[in-house]
C-alpha cells in the first residue's frame, strides 16, 4: 500500500499528477482541489497523502492535499453503496469538503445534486447511507456545535472511514484525549488504534 508519496513533479493536468520519487514516475489521480491548493508545476515538488485503489483490472493511485480529503474519499467510496472513485473525485472536485458536511448534514440534496455527475437519486443515497449507516453526520453535526475539539473529530471521523463503528471510535479517541490532551490528530489515532486491537 502507498499511502504517501514526497517527490518532483514530472507533468501536471488538472485531474492527474505525475510525481518523480526515487526515479519511478506515479500517476496519480488528484481532485481539482488538490490541484488548486498544491499549484504543481513540472519541477516542482509536492506531498500527496495517497490511496491505492485496486480492483480485479484496475490498480488506481488517488492522491490528496489533506487528511480530510482522503478521509472524506474513503468513506464515500467505502461506505456509501453504488460510490466509486470516479464519483468520489468528482464530490472533492465539486465543492469544499466543509461545504460538502454541510450539505450532508443539512441534508440539502438540492446543492449535492449540482455536482457534475451526481444525480438527485446518488445525492439523497449519499445521505442517507452516511446517516443510517456511519453516524458521520452525528460526528459533523456536534463538530459544529463545538462539543468535540477539532483533533478529536477529525480522528474520530478517520477510525470511521478506516471501517470502526462511531461509538467504538468516539469511545477510543475520548479515551486517547483524556490520556494525552492537545494530542495531534495522527498521535491520537494511533493511541486509539492500540486501544481498540
Amino acid at each position: 500500500m502507498i499511502a504517501a508519496l514526497k517527490g518532483e513533479v514530472w507533468d501536471a493536468l488538472p485531474n492527474r499528477l505525475v510525481v518523480g520519487c526515487g526515479g519511478v514516475g506515479y500517476l496519480v489521480h488528484v481532485p481539482i482541489s488538490t490541484f488548486d491548493r498544491l499549484n504543481p508545476f513540472k519541477g516542482s515538488e509536492v506531498f500527496l497523502k495517497t490511496y491505492m485503489y485496486v480492483r480485479e483490472n484496475i490498480q488506481n493511485l488517488y492522491g490528496f492535499a489533506t487528511d480530510e480529503e482522503r478521509d472524506l474519499f474513503l468513506l464515500l467510496i467505502e461506505r456509501v453503496s453504488g460510490i466509486g472513485p470516479s464519483i468520489a473525485m468528482a464530490i472533492l472536485s465539486g465543492m469544499p469538503v466543509e461545504d460538502f458536511k454541510r450539505y450532508v448534514v443539512g441534508a440539502d440534496v438540492a446543492e449535492l445534486s449540482r455536482i457534475k455527475g451526481l444525480g438527485k437519486k446518488t445525492a439523497e443515497r449519499i445521505i442517507l447511507e452516511l446517516k443510517d449507516k456511519v453516524g458521520v453526520v452525528e460526528s459533523w453535526n456536534v463538530a459544529d456545535e463545538g462539543a468535540v475539539a477539532n483533533a478529536s473529530r477529525d480522528a474520530e471521523l478517520a477510525l470511521i472511514a478506516l471501517g470502526y463503528k462511531q461509538a467504538e471510535a468516539r469511545k477510543s479517541i475520548a479515551a486517547a484525549s483524556k490520556a494525552n490532551p492537545g494530542a495531534e490528530v495522527d498521535d491520537l489515532i494511533r493511541e486509539a488504534l492500540r486501544g481498540l486491537s
